[in-house]
């Protein structure tokens, strides 16, 4: 299983990624586009005092949560700022925490963001960073 990284950390990570030990940039590093989907369990966070800087092409960072006690392959979400968004949702987590638990560098993107009464959706595009 991989460590859990504070979701700063992996936002450090991301930018880090795109760069060789000189500092310059790398030329191979591809984002291969995952899947699309919504955040799950928003409706179960505060999102209100930062709805308005939830915009599409927003970065995401993904952290890996093995002790979850609902689901061993549960992958929580946080935006640009670490708040927490909700998780990947159950029936679309199993590739993308392979992937991360074998240390693949995971990533999402705010695709579009609308408000149905008390419910935020949010969805998003995940990514994979490959360095080639």
């Amino acid at each position: 299983m991989g460590e859990i990284v504070p979701p700063g950390d992996i936002q450090k990570g991301l930018i880090k990624g795109a760069f060789g030990k000189d500092g310059l940039p790398m030329p191979f590093v591809q984002e291969i586009f995952l899947l699309e989907c919504h955040v799950a369990g928003t409706m179960f966070r505060r999102l209100s005092p930062i709805e308005s800087r939830l915009e599409p092409g927003r970065m995401l960072t993904f952290r890996r949560e093995p002790d979850n006690e609902y689901d061993s392959l549960a992958i929580e979400i946080f935006d640009e700022d670490a708040n927490s968004l909700g998780y990947v949702p159950r029936k679309k987590n199993e590739v993308l925490a392979r992937l991360m638990d074998a240390g693949k560098l995971i990533f999402g993107k705010i695709e579009s963001v609308n408000k149905y009464d008390d419910w935020l959706k949010i969805e998003v595009r995940i990514y994979m960073r490959d360095v080639r």
